[in-house]
């Protein structure tokens, strides 16, 4: 891998389209900048699920989600999207705010901070280095 390579979009599934708005856009500050439609030949043929499927996408600056809504079973192992934000404190202020409840892990002397979306997927939340 060469330092070319970058990271362009992590996808993930909701199962709520406005609790996705709300947590994509009031808690992690991102803006949507498009929305369609993947085909059901296209997502049978991509994932083999037989069904079109609504994507809203969120990004800033710096990262871009894809976001498919629907409700395509899933299991959860150890998957999870680190995110970095300018202050952890306020960060869990705004979780609670929507009834996110932060999950803080003692690993030593450090505490890691994960968050859950309304539709279980697991995000790390690490502060910024200035």
């Amino acid at each position: 891998m060469s330092e070319e390579t970058t990271l362009n979009h992590v996808a993930l599934q909701c199962l709520d389209k406005e609790k996705a708005e709300i947590f994509f856009t009031k808690v992690l500050g991102l803006k949507k900048v498009k929305n369609f439609v993947l085909s059901k030949e296209l997502s049978k043929a991509i994932f083999g699920i037989d069904d079109n499927v609504k994507i809203d996408v969120y990004e800033n600056n710096r990262m871009r989600f894809e976001i498919f809504i629907g409700n395509n079973c899933k299991k959860h192992g150890y998957e999870h999207t680190c995110i970095e934000v300018k202050n952890k404190k306020e960060f869990i202020s705004c979780c609670k705010s929507y009834e996110i409840e932060p999950i803080i892990v003692k690993k030593k002397e450090k505490e890691l901070l994960f968050v859950k979306d309304f539709s279980d997927n697991l995000y790390e939340i690490k502060e910024r280095a200035t």
